[in-house]
């Protein structure tokens, strides 16, 4: 038990939430917030992970692992690419949520839980996110987010608490990983994750394959960009990324960056308001 005034505050708020549905990733945040729910409130808990084309298979075996060994109830259900995001627009993951968390709401109701909860912190309503408007609408619950936990709040908890989870790098969706605008293919988030899980092998935590059709653009975290100056590991680099289905392979010189993508979302804003 952690001692601790936003933490006992978090227990009290699940607490009073009763039988919930957790939206689980396996990602730091949602990791966290099923340990606290499992501590708060025992059996009356569920995590539902959503499996999709846009979903890394690592990481559905990884939301497994970490249900099975937090002993909580966990159901996988998959959702497919909806039309209204088949062309990656800008308000992608308003559409996204509002068509997945629709699908947790179901199985919520079907199943007699009182709500549905998700791992949304107190930072994430800094950065570009369209998809906090369909959780609002849907009445989905944000818990570290309405007892204001920060990420690195989430993460001293949850290297308090033992999960190993407590420094594992951010981590996305695959549809940040193509322009706005672009059809979404399946065989490029293959690409994309082939390409990605070869970089974490050879050691980058913190990395993004940005797919821009033939072309990937290769964001390593600002710390590891060092790690490139070497002219066989760039040509080893290269070459198995091209295995993965690239004809051409570029580094981003600025590194990696959360929503690389909403640079450009910004860019327009400004043009037109000048």
């Amino acid at each position: 038990m952690i001692k601790n005034e936003k933490y006992n505050e978090l227990i009290k708020y699940i607490k009073g939430l009763g039988k919930v549905v957790l939206a689980f990733s396996g990602g730091v945040d949602s990791t966290f917030l099923l340990r606290v729910v499992k501590e708060a409130l025992g059996d009356n808990a569920k995590a539902v992970t959503i499996m999709s084309p846009y979903i890394p298979k690592w990481e559905i075996a990884e939301a497994k692992e970490l249900a099975k060994k937090l002993g909580v109830q966990h159901e996988i259900i998959e959702a497919p690419i909806i039309d209204s995001i088949k062309f990656n627009p800008e308000d992608r993951c308003y559409h996204c949520k509002t068509a997945v968390f629709g699908m947790i709401l179901a199985i919520a109701k079907e199943q007699d839980y009182n709500c549905v909860i998700d791992g949304t912190n107190f930072d994430d309503i800094s950065d570009y996110r369209p998809g906090l408007k369909a959780l609002k609408e849907l009445e989905i619950k944000s818990p570290l987010l309405e007892c204001k936990i920060t990420k690195a709040e989430i993460r001293a908890f949850s290297k308090e608490l033992g999960l190993n989870t407590w420094d594992k790098p951010a981590y996305a969706c695959l549809l940040t990983r193509i322009p706005y605008g672009n059809e979404l293919k399946v065989e490029d988030f293959e690409k994309i994750e082939n390409a990605e899980k070869y970089m974490m092998s050879i050691g980058f935590r913190a990395v993004r394959v940005r797919c821009h059709g033939d072309l990937a653009r290769v964001e390593v975290s600002k710390n590891d960009r060092s790690k490139l100056f070497d002219e066989k590991l760039l040509d080893t680099i290269s070459q198995k990324i091209k295995e993965c289905g690239f004809k051409y392979v570029t580094l981003d010189l600025q590194g990696y960056r959360v929503g690389s993508f909403n640079e450009t979302i910004i860019k327009n804003s400004y043009e037109q308001n000048k």
